[in-house]
């Protein structure tokens, strides 16, 4: 009994050491466009500047790997088969999956909503749900170039003819099509879910904050 739970834990530790390489990585990159989308759109310059742009289209090249975490969960049955302990399963693996995944879409909702305040500050209110449905559309479009055909964000600069023609030729037929319009139904529905959970919680922080503040000012 002791060599066959000292057998399972080994199994584990070797799924997650494995996973770690590849959960951490794709974190990563789901992260770039979160840390570009504080630096493009916090703070607000009456002229935009070429280094701008080319930060925004780097911010586009790069959105897609936040939601492309949502794909890994394909790697969980494999995992599943390789534990086949469902206490491990449902103790250890699901979360760190659920963790990992959550944490990526997250970024995609916070890069999107950095944009949408944008939007409202410089006074284009009428065009964040626009941008938003625009934004899961080429998303899903990535999600399907990475999933599917192995494109990298690093392709737009060294393989950027391969990108656009048989990225453009591969989403042109009937199946693809199908998966994509799939995954931008999938995406917009987790989007207006996350967003509002975070609003939500922000708005709690923030009205927490200014109790606490008019308690401290009004303290004797």
């Amino acid at each position: 009994m002791k060599a066959e739970i000292i057998e399972l834990i080994g199994r584990v530790i070797q799924v997650l050491q494995i996973n770690m390489r590849w959960m951490t990585w794709n974190l990563f990159l789901a992260f770039i466009p979160l840390v570009l989308s504080v630096w493009l759109f916090r703070r607000i310059k009456k002229s935009r500047s070429w280094v701008w742009w080319l930060g925004f289209a780097v911010f586009y090249a790069f959105l897609p790997n936040a939601p492309y975490l949502l794909t890994d969960v394909i790697h969980l049955i494999d995992d599943i088969r390789t534990i086949q302990s469902v206490w491990m399963i449902t103790l250890v693996l699901i979360p760190v999956y659920l963790i990992v995944i959550l944490a990526g879409f997250e970024a995609y909702v916070i890069s999107v909503i950095n944009m949408g305040n944008y939007l409202h500050r410089i006074g284009k209110s009428q065009w964040i749900l626009g941008m938003e449905l625009i934004t899961h559309a080429l998303s899903a479009i990535g999600v399907y170039w990475g999933r599917f055909l192995r494109f990298n964000s690093w392709d737009f600069v060294t393989q950027p003819d391969a990108v656009l023609t048989q990225g453009i030729e591969e989403i042109l037929g009937k199946q693809p099509l199908v998966i994509i319009a799939i995954s931008f139904a999938i995406l917009t529905a987790l989007h207006w879910l996350m967003k509002r959970v975070t609003l939500g919680f922000t708005l709690q922080g923030y009205n927490s904050r200014a109790i606490n503040s008019s308690k401290t000012y009004l303290k004797p």
